[in-house]
């Protein structure tokens, strides 16, 4: 498996996967994870998502945004059929070899507070917990990696 720059012709296909990775937790939150609201084709368009492909279509995505002094994560998503298969952990391997290449001392990330999946799964990963607040009404957790 390989982690490559999204192409325009894949905007449609990355938004469907969004929507499959993330639909499941709609009943969770109360509403649609802030993830399935995004401007893919835009997102695309200007070179801030990467996938992983599989026989069947997109396995994983991956929303990089560069800052000063880290590299957010705004959105991981895996396809159900590539979960538990080591596409999650490609991609955020990629993100630190992202921000070492652009001489980032840190990765961040967050994820709702419902998403308890996700808050198990990062520190496996080597995050740790830097935070919690509600921003435009979601509990949020907050991550950082140092690299």
């Amino acid at each position: 498996m390989d982690v490559r720059l999204a192409r325009d012709t894949d905007a449609d296909d990355v938004r469907r996967l969004v929507d499959e990775a993330f639909t499941h937790y709609i009943p969770r939150i109360g509403r649609k994870p802030m993830p399935m609201e995004a401007d893919y084709a835009e997102l695309v368009a200007l070179g801030r998502c990467w996938v992983v492909d599989g026989d069947a279509g997109l396995l994983g995505m991956l929303h990089l945004e560069t800052s000063d002094d880290h590299l957010e994560v705004v959105t991981i998503a895996v396809a159900p059929s590539g979960q538990g298969h080591g596409v999650g952990g490609l991609l955020l391997a990629f993100a630190d070899e992202k921000a070492r290449a652009l001489g980032l001392p840190e990765v961040r990330l967050c994820t709702n507070e419902a998403m308890t999946e996700n808050i198990a799964y990062y520190p496996r990963r080597g995050f740790r917990e830097v935070g919690r607040s509600t921003e435009q009404g979601f509990k949020r957790v907050f991550f950082a990696k140092r690299l």
